[in-house]
């Protein structure tokens, strides 16, 4: 269906830590895009709230006009007033019972003076410590239900371990249903990694060949070029285990493992994915390795390792890379090593995912020496450079028999030029109230419940330097793309 303006009900949305780096790259841009003359245009106002007393409307008006003008969006090009229409700011100070009622009666204050039905959005654009005491302040001054709809929005991470995702799932009911919250994950907001959907199930090409049978492997690869910056102290209470591998990863893992769902609709997608979940098999700490960044050079340059950063504890244990083989236990998948790597400080930002088809069944060329038949490819790349590779083998022009891997590729940018910003697909989808791309209660716990044996049990990581591909010891966990097939 097209998505028009009239597809969404008009609504305030509230976002909770206005004031923070979120809100300023990531939210405000996406909003000013579609607000202006996207989906949500004259759908929605803008209330801001945060800790700074000193804000009030106008002075919050000036911040975001700098913040826009920083990311390229000129907050009101051609006189269009944007920000005095849109955007509004109550600050909550210390946060108490009485900063939230006096957030509520602004709320009921823009609902009146803009005729608004009612219908309201939470979102926690907020440090994780913050979001239970702010969902429970919102729960007790009555917000948790309105004249209309109401919505919460969560950023990850979801908990830092089983234990405290079951916590702040059940903390969080006691507020809010679960279909009134929308746990963000802004990989799955990234069309190609929505198009995965789609490209399995509309395309009978790639849906026959995709099991057991013609798979030989899957690898998904999250690669940052950056280290930790300022974020240094954060990180090393978290590592890329927690940042990475049980939110990100996970969910790639579960879209390209998952079953056809029953229909196109929120719980029956979120369905097939908790199956894979459950269907994993414990992961053996022996198909596990742990890394840490040391010095190196990224583009030429000198960078230092992650205990030179600011912030970062001299005798860190906390691991900034992770190789893992996973294995499914299902019809689909069983004996088909998932390979799962990330980590910081890698020689580019690249996301990819890549099937590894299995070698002919008969190796018709062996008599030819240098006629090397190599595995079939399937390569999805979900950043930097979005779209689908196929490598396939030709014969080269010529004597001797020669084979040549060549490929078949697409990339969106050549396609859909404008591609959205995955917050802005997010944002429309909580205003349609559509779940789809969003992670629920059971997802969360059950994701924890596999890595928490290795939590438990980290071994000391093993360095790497900065601007190579991990500690050497995890190469043996790994298929090489285009492996060449035995004769």
């Amino acid at each position: 269906m097209e998505m028009t303006e009239h597809s969404v009900e008009r609504h305030l949305m509230v976002v909770i830590g206005g004031t923070g780096d979120l809100m300023r790259r990531k939210l405000l841009p996406a909003m000013r895009l579609l607000t202006e003359r996207g989906p949500l245009r004259d759908r929605v106002v803008i209330l801001a709230s945060g800790r700074r007393a000193s804000f009030d409307d106008e002075s919050y008006r000036e911040w975001a006009r700098e913040a826009l003008d920083e990311s390229g969006l000129p907050a009101d090009a051609n006189g269009s007033g944007w920000c005095d229409r849109c955007l509004h700011y109550q600050a909550i100070g210390d946060q108490d019972r009485q900063d939230f009622e006096g957030l509520r009666a602004r709320i009921e204050e823009l609902e009146r003076e803009h005729d608004l039905p009612g219908n309201r959005i939470f979102y926690m654009a907020t440090p994780p410590g913050a979001f239970i005491e702010t969902v429970e302040r919102l729960g007790e001054v009555g917000l948790g239900e309105g004249p209309g709809w109401t919505r919460v929005v969560i950023e990850k991470p979801f908990g830092y371990d089983l234990e405290s995702a079951r916590d702040l799932n059940r903390r969080i009911h006691r507020h809010f249903r679960e279909d009134q919250i929308y746990r963000i994950d802004h990989y799955l907001g990234k069309e190609t990694v929505q198009n995965l959907l789609a490209f399995r199930f509309a395309n009978m090409l790639f849906e026959s060949v995709w099991n057991r049978d013609r798979v030989g492997s899957v690898e998904i690869l999250v690669a940052e070029d950056v280290g930790v910056g300022s974020r240094g102290e954060f990180y090393d209470g978290v590592g890329a285990l927690r940042d990475v591998v049980q939110n990100h990863m996970t969910q790639l893992l579960t879209l390209t493992a998952m079953e056809i769902p029953v229909e196109f609709e929120a719980d029956a997608i979120r369905d097939e994915k908790i199956k894979v979940l459950r269907s994993l098999s414990a992961i053996d700490p022996s198909q596990v390795v742990f890394g840490r960044y040391a010095a190196g050079e990224i583009g030429g340059e000198p960078v230092p390792g992650f205990l030179d950063e600011e912030g970062v504890a001299e005798d860190s244990a906390t691991e900034t890379y992770v190789a893992m083989r996973a294995y499914i236990s299902n019809w689909r998948w069983q004996g088909v090593p998932f390979v799962m790597r990330t980590g910081k400080r890698l020689p580019e930002k690249l996301t990819k995912i890549t099937i590894n088809f299995r070698c002919p069944a008969l190796a018709i060329f062996q008599t030819h020496s240098q006629a090397t038949v190599r595995a079939n490819s399937l390569v999805i790349t979900l950043q930097p450079d979005e779209g689908f590779d196929l490598c396939f083998e030709v014969k080269q022009p010529g004597d001797p028999l020669r084979l040549q891997t060549q490929s078949l590729r697409f990339r969106y940018e050549d396609a859909f030029p404008d591609l959205p910003d995955a917050y802005e697909t997010l944002l429309v989808d909580v205003a349609q109230g559509d779940q789809t791309l969003f992670v629920r209660a059971d997802e969360v716990e059950q994701s924890w419940r596999l890595y928490a044996p290795l939590l438990e049990s980290r071994p000391p990581p093993y360095p790497y330097a900065a601007g190579t591909m991990g500690p050497r010891e995890a190469e043996r966990l790994l298929v090489p793309r285009g492996e060449a097939c035995p004769i």
